[in-house]
């Protein structure tokens, strides 16, 4: 593990967003869903997601989620990536990090 100094961790951009919209990907090489997330003041931004192992896609419509959103955009297929969505590895697969009370769409995580 690299250590970073706290300078570094300060561009980290991470947001509290709301999931309004999931479709499937076909096109990604592994399993993913394709996420339009409402962050507030900050717009929509659009991430694809490897969560399929855990989640359908009714689970999700309606999830605050925790994301990057000062991320370059990343080209997935045929699919531009405008923020990460962040999630905690098990053995099935990605758990979704998310706020234990619901709060304000585009809150600042510090």
């Amino acid at each position: 593990m690299s250590e970073i100094s706290f300078e570094d961790f300060q561009k980290i951009d991470l947001r509290v967003g709301t999931v309004i919209e999931v479709k499937a990907f076909p096109a990604a090489h592994k399993p993913a869903y394709q996420l339009t997330i409402d962050f507030g003041p900050l717009g929509t931004k659009k991430s694809s997601a490897q969560i399929t192992s855990h989640y359908t896609k009714a689970d999700l419509v309606g999830k605050q989620i925790i994301a990057n959103v000062n991320f370059k955009d990343k080209q997935i297929a045929n699919f531009k990536s405008q923020c990460l969505v962040l999630g905690a590895e098990d053995k099935a697969g990605v758990v979704l990090l998310n706020p234990s009370k619901k709060v304000p769409n585009g809150s600042s995580v510090q």
